[in-house]
């Protein structure tokens, strides 16, 4: 009988377990999360075209004491030799527009009167003259801190001390004889000249009001012609929502014959963090509106009816380390926003790309070149690729500045999530750029995004021989970017983008 109840008691032991350790009734799990919605667009690409499109890609550099180590470990013997060929041949692929070097602190080669150093500028202005289109935009970002009554952008400026400054750098990089200071002579190693310069960086954040730009501006481009006629310039470069005040003074203040040859401004979705995927996507429609008020406000002048405006800095997250791992924007804990470099950004920089594109902006430049994986296109200390270096690569080679490109006629059932950019090529061929930016989650910060389903019906473009896409997403390698794959001319063109992404379809 022991026996017995002893197996009777286990086996009931068992019958617990089985049920959870209780003999009533048992909750069960809760169900799956409902999968996330399809987006689903529907895209038809008319042969009517609306004008020219002519949007140029380029990037830029920073040359200061924190980067100038970038071509080269030393400049003046560039050890090792492979490292500068590397790297230059990574900026020459990208075929960038008038590479953007920015001068500020150390970068700066005057840092006294008549104190004269180009060690850490040419560091970087030496390789990027010899590669890409080898004719760079020298922007000069600050004057040297001396000419500022209280020294770093404070205080009053010296104008005729910055405008001799400027004159000397026209010298240094554009003359045979280059400029003398204290007995010695200052020329560039280059024969090479820089025919683009920009005259001071985003002036409303750095102690400059709109009267006093174009006063500069008026002083100091007619000084830098007397060096050499040839040089063009790049006006005002913008930051912060100023166009309402600094251009419409600039316009109506700039003296007759002092010559414009592009008007720039500056892009960025934010300057936090924290700020969720959709509150940056939702930034991007009014970079096109900006532009278009640039050019409204500049019509006041008709010596700038016909100028360019560009874009000379944009990126997702315009924030830093200040130091101490602080915030400049906000004073909290900085932290890097990695969709500068993720397959958020895929989506993000085309969709601003047709936006502003074809809001008239004819030049948009990354910020900046070698950084990390908020900013750059490829590592800084690695210069290993980034995800972001092969989403402008493709920008840059379907749709290459000047080719002669026209913007067609397009419908889109989903513009909310999805942003279509259709050209015909001069060849006849037709490219259509596809972003899908669909947020997954309001509260997303680097999310994946949706999928999207999408038809792209180009029955009224007639027949093609030949068709092929290239598709950057998450599952793009970054150190060898996408490979174009073949796929079908009949209308409609059916494609899939896996969460934040973007399509180039090519027909030829």
């Amino acid at each position: 009988m022991k026996t017995l109840a002893l197996g009777l008691i286990v086996l009931m032991l068992g019958i617990f377990t089985a049920c959870g350790g209780s003999m009533g009734s048992t909750t069960p799990p809760p169900p799956p999360p409902p999968p996330p919605p399809t987006v689903n667009a529907s895209i038809t690409v008319d042969s009517t075209t609306n004008g020219p499109f002519n949007l140029a890609m380029s990037t830029s550099f920073q040359p200061a004491e924190w980067d100038d180590n970038f071509f080269c470990s030393d400049i003046n013997s560039c050890t090792p030799q492979t490292w500068l060929t590397a790297r230059t041949t990574l900026l020459t692929n990208l075929v960038p527009h008038h590479v953007r070097l920015q001068t500020i602190s150390q970068g700066i080669p005057e840092s006294g009167p008549n104190t004269w150093s180009f060690s850490v500028l040419d560091s970087i202005t030496q390789p990027v003259l010899s590669a890409g289109d080898q004719s760079p935009e020298m922007q000069l970002g600050w004057a040297p801190s001396f000419l500022w009554s209280q020294g770093s952008n404070q205080g009053t400026l010296d104008v005729p001390g910055f405008t001799t400054y400027t004159q000397d750098m026209v010298a240094y990089y554009n003359t045979a004889a280059g400029f003398t200071a204290n007995g010695q002579t200052f020329q560039s190693p280059s024969q090479i000249p820089v025919t683009w310069w920009g005259i001071l960086n985003e002036p409303s954040i750095n102690n400059i009001s709109d009267t006093q730009y174009v006063q500069i501006y008026n002083t100091v481009v007619p000084a830098m012609q007397a060096i050499d006629p040839s040089v063009k310039f790049v006006a005002i470069e913008l930051c912060c929502n100023s166009e309402g005040t600094y251009v419409p003074t600039f316009a109506s203040g700039l003296q007759p014959g002092v010559p414009v040859d592009a008007v720039a401004t500056h892009y960025y979705s934010s300057c936090n963090q924290k700020d969720t995927d959709q509150q940056v996507m939702s930034t991007v429609p009014g970079f096109a509106t900006s532009v278009q008020n640039i050019y409204q406000y500049m019509k006041v002048n008709a010596a700038l009816a016909n100028v360019p405006v560009w874009i000379t800095e944009n990126n997702v997250n315009a924030d830093f380390d200040k130091g101490g791992g602080i915030s400049n924007c906000n004073g909290t804990p900085f932290v890097t926003d990695d969709r500068g470099s993720s397959a958020f950004f895929a989506a993000w920089r085309p969709y601003v790309f047709s936006q502003v594109g074809q809001a008239g902006a004819q030049a948009l430049y990354h910020w900046d070149f070698g950084a990390d994986k908020q900013y750059g296109e490829v590592d800084y200390s690695t210069a290993n690729t980034q995800l972001s270096y092969w989403v402008d690569y493709w920008l840059g080679q379907m749709f290459p500045a000047g080719s002669g490109q026209l913007l067609l006629q397009s419908s889109n059932t989903d513009t909310t999530d999805i942003e279509v950019l259709p050209v015909k090529n001069a060849d006849g061929s037709v490219l259509v750029m596809i972003s899908n930016h669909a947020v997954a989650s309001p509260s997303d910060n680097n999310g994946a995004g949706l999928t999207a389903n999408i038809s792209v019906d180009t029955s009224a473009l007639g027949s093609f021989t030949s068709a092929s896409e290239v598709v950057i997403d998450s599952s793009t390698s970054a150190a060898t970017g996408p490979s174009p794959v073949t796929v079908s001319t009949a209308s409609p063109i059916k494609l899939s983008l896996n969460g934040y992404s973007v399509a180039f379809i090519k027909l030829q």
